[in-house]
């Protein structure tokens, strides 16, 4: 099982870290070691003192595929959820100030805690969905997948290309603006619609 992520996916997301905008999808991974479930606590690495939460719908993948045609993009998924992409900002901006990879910041131990998964008619349209993290009880971050640059289809097929996608792969679609650091205590509750997927402690 591997994790692809997608970055700047939200036009309000790229303007409030001051990036470029992309011409094609902006990809990381993350290593399986990465994810969390079960609503286990998060605890706050002692290597950074800057970890931000950003909250993402994630699709599973459901059956082998490479150049997949974006047409046929929504065979190979079968099922969402909700994520947190927990980024180690501080470490991410030394790299990125000394052009160096920033794989650390993104992919430590634990920095995918991942929701149960729902088949993915739940919720109904898959391009209008909204998505919120609440932060103790107070909205931090809201979205709706019509606002995504690129579609879930496009990015499976767009991923398809470069790496082989094998049934339990997780695809990070995005994060809408709103993303900010998180401390000891803090309860992170992620919702699409008004459901309520994952419910955990930063410890």
């Amino acid at each position: 099982m591997k994790i692809l992520a997608i970055g700047r996916n939200y036009a309000d997301h790229i303007k409030e870290l001051a990036n470029e905008r992309p011409e094609e999808p902006v990809i990381f991974s993350k290593p399986d070691t990465a994810v969390l479930k079960n609503n286990e606590p998060f605890y706050y690495p002692d290597f950074s003192q800057d970890v931000h939460h950003e909250v993402e719908v994630i699709l599973r993948i459901c059956k082998e595929g490479k150049y997949v045609a974006e047409e046929h993009a929504h065979k190979y998924f079968d099922k969402i959820g909700l994520g947190i992409d927990f980024t180690a900002r501080d470490l991410q901006t030394k790299a990125k100030e000394k052009g160096l990879p920033w794989d650390i910041a993104k992919g430590f131990n634990g920095s995918a805690p991942i929701s149960e998964w729902y088949p993915k008619d739940t919720f109904g349209d898959l391009n209008n969905l909204n998505f919120s993290l609440k932060v103790d009880n107070i909205i931090r971050q809201e979205g709706n997948t019509s606002l995504m640059l690129f579609s879930f289809d496009y990015i499976i097929s767009y991923l398809s290309r470069f790496f082989t996608l094998k049934t339990g792969d997780i695809i990070f679609t995005g994060t809408p603006k709103g993303v900010g650091p998180v401390a000891i205590g803090n309860r992170l509750k992620g919702f699409i619609e008004q459901q309520k997927l994952f419910d955990f402690e930063i410890k």
